[in-house]
């Protein structure tokens, strides 16, 4: 079975109770049966951390493996130069990474305009809450190796 990493950075395991009218009612849980419902051909290793150098860990276990991610950086997404090389080596190595947001972070504070990992990412997908997830999902399912 192929497996899908959807990794998911810091404050995202508050989800369902952090700010539910950015981000949406739903908890982690809720994301992993939805895309466990989608894709029930694919382990779906849904994985949230607080600690950045535990995402960089789980990146270069996919530049590795060659598993495809979707990847929710959260604030990192902003301004971590190592997350964004750690992308890159999934990248570079031929895997997919789809950056995904919960919230359209253009139609938010300024700071949450850029991304460092864009750049070094297969795609964005962001602003459509857990459908973001959702589409990136069905894209991977149709394109990943």
């Amino acid at each position: 079975m192929t497996s899908v990493l959807v990794l998911n950075g810091p404050n995202l395991g508050r989800l369902g109770t952090r700010e539910p009218d950015v981000y949406g009612a739903g908890t982690l849980d809720d994301l992993r049966a939805q895309l466990v419902a989608d894709a029930p051909e694919l382990d779906i290793d849904l994985r949230q951390t607080d600690v950045e150098g535990e995402l960089l860990r789980w990146l270069h276990e996919a530049a590795d493996s060659g598993a495809p991610v979707i990847l929710n950086a959260g604030a990192w997404t902003h301004y971590s130069y190592a997350l964004r090389d750690a992308v890159s080596l999934v990248t570079k190595s031929g895997g997919t990474v789809v950056e995904v947001h919960l919230s359209n972070p253009h139609a938010r504070e300024e700071f949450r305009h850029t991304s460092v990992i864009s750049g070094v990412s297969t795609g964005v997908i962001a602003g459509f809450g857990f459908e973001s997830y959702r589409l990136a999902l069905a894209f991977i399912r149709r394109n990943a190796r």
